[in-house]
């Protein structure tokens, strides 16, 4: 079978494929074809996934190329991981919302707003042109951010498309290793949006923990997730947030600490990531096959040390010398959808959160709303399991960013600057028409070239 990642020229692209490699026959998948718009960087990451994929022993086909229509042509699965406008976008978005004293994150709020403008169009041709070549496919979204790209591919009719996020199972896994047992003994309820969710239950042996792990200093301190927030929060809070969450429990923190940092996230990443591919361009990858991968783990392990450091003001972990690092044997970054396909070709039953019509799932919510949930999956797909009423707290900032990300699907389909603007205006993080205005007008401006133009 062939799996087709679209984007497949990113820096996470070469995890990805390790992943791939520890379940390739679990899934069946025999063929990789790795599609991006960046020739070069295309070319520096399909020889270190080749590197990989060759000292797995496993026997997996893989080629690159820019050609879409014949990457997608006769793929059952499809993995979309795009960044429109590269790094360099990012910190565009991000200081633009900094501007106006407004929280400049990827994914949540105006530079997330941003973020989908630019990635909604591009997906939706990816999934046009699947629809002709690979009508029975099913499309894994990682693209940030995700939940609202999903919505967007959702709502515009395409419902093999399925949003996926990192962020709950690897919460999940650093869970499970500060309570000393194994992750695949640990079941997690989750409810929420993607970015926006809520665990609701740890349950081992048939025995729900949280209701006194939330209360344990010692276990809060000991999940990095977990520990940035005020711990009189979580003592309030029913359930534990997810470390997004941080963003609207401690806006304020957050943008201070952001104003403060030498350096935005975005800029970080992309000197880092610069610096990686300078690196790796200078060097004979061929001749040099370790050295290569070790190198990219390096600025990979500088790029994942840093994560919510700025934000939350604390210190970036620590950095091992590159002659000690190699792959790691986990899953990791695709080990998610790896799972969801093992089932749809087994049948083995998974637990898995993802991000998926809501279904009757959570009350309030409408079938069609994309909601990030614990489903069960088996042969035919994600069935997210009864969540039914949730706190009127909880409800309502979901129903608020809910209807903020519909407006926002509706403004890109009809290119409507009054649309966008109502959309930011009802956002948590914005809650102001004349600040969703401006913020509008400039985020138009800056992708002219790319948005084209819009309806007033």
């Amino acid at each position: 079978m062939k799996l087709a990642l679209i984007g497949g020229g990113g820096v996470r692209a070469v995890l990805f494929t390790k992943s791939l490699t520890l379940k390739a026959e679990q899934t069946g998948i025999t063929q990789l074809v790795l599609q991006d718009t960046d020739e070069e960087q295309l070319a520096i990451i399909g020889k270190l996934c080749r590197i990989v994929i060759e000292q797995s022993g496993i026997d997996l086909r893989l080629d690159t190329t820019m050609d879409a229509r014949a990457a997608l042509q006769g793929a059952d699965y499809i993995v979309t991981t795009i960044r429109v406008g590269k790094e360099q976008s990012r910190y565009i978005d991000e200081k633009i919302a900094l501007d106006r004293g407004l929280l400049g994150q990827e994914t949540t709020g105006p530079a997330g707003f941003s973020m989908a403008l630019r990635t909604i169009p591009v997906l939706r041709n990816y999934c046009e042109l699947a629809k002709e070549v690979a009508p029975n496919a099913w499309i894994f979204n990682f693209s940030n951010p995700s939940g609202l790209v999903t919505q967007a591919l959702r709502s515009y009719g395409y419902d093999r498309v399925i949003g996926i996020c990192d962020t709950p199972s690897h919460t999940k896994l650093r869970i499970a290793e500060a309570l000393g047992i194994d992750e695949r003994k640990l079941r997690t309820e989750v409810f929420g949006l993607n970015h926006l969710s809520w665990i609701r239950k740890l349950m081992a042996e048939g025995k729900d923990l949280l209701p006194e792990l939330k209360h344990d200093p010692a276990f809060v301190n000991a999940v990095e997730e977990l520990k940035m927030f005020d711990p009189d929060l979580l003592r309030q809070l029913p359930y534990l947030p997810n470390e997004y969450l941080y963003y609207y429990y401690h806006r304020e923190k957050s943008l201070a600490n952001i104003q403060q940092a030498a350096m935005t996230r975005g800029q970080m990443i992309a000197l880092n990531n610069q610096a990686m591919l300078d690196e790796l361009k200078r060097m004979d990858i061929d001749a040099n096959p370790q050295l290569a991968l070790r190198t990219y783990l390096y600025y990979t392990q500088k790029r994942e040390a840093s994560y919510m450091a700025a934000e939350t003001n604390s210190e970036a972990k620590e950095i091992l010398p590159m002659e000690e690092l190699t792959l790691p044997e986990t899953l990791g970054y695709a080990g998610v959808m790896l799972d969801f396909v093992e089932s749809l070709q087994t049948g083995r039953e998974n637990n898995i959160v993802l991000s998926v019509p809501n279904a009757g799932s959570i009350d309030g919510f409408a079938d069609d709303d994309v909601v990030e949930v614990s489903c069960t999956i088996d042969r035919d797909g994600a069935h997210p399991i009864r969540i039914g009423a949730v706190p009127e707290d909880m409800h309502l900032l979901m129903k608020s960013v809910k209807l903020f990300e519909r407006l926002t699907v509706e403004a890109v389909a009809k290119k409507s600057r009054s649309l966008a603007v109502k959309a930011l205006s009802v956002h948590p993080l914005v809650n102001s028409y004349s600040l969703a205005k401006e913020l509008v007008d400039d985020y138009l401006e800056a992708y002219r070239d790319t948005l084209g133009e819009w309806n007033r």
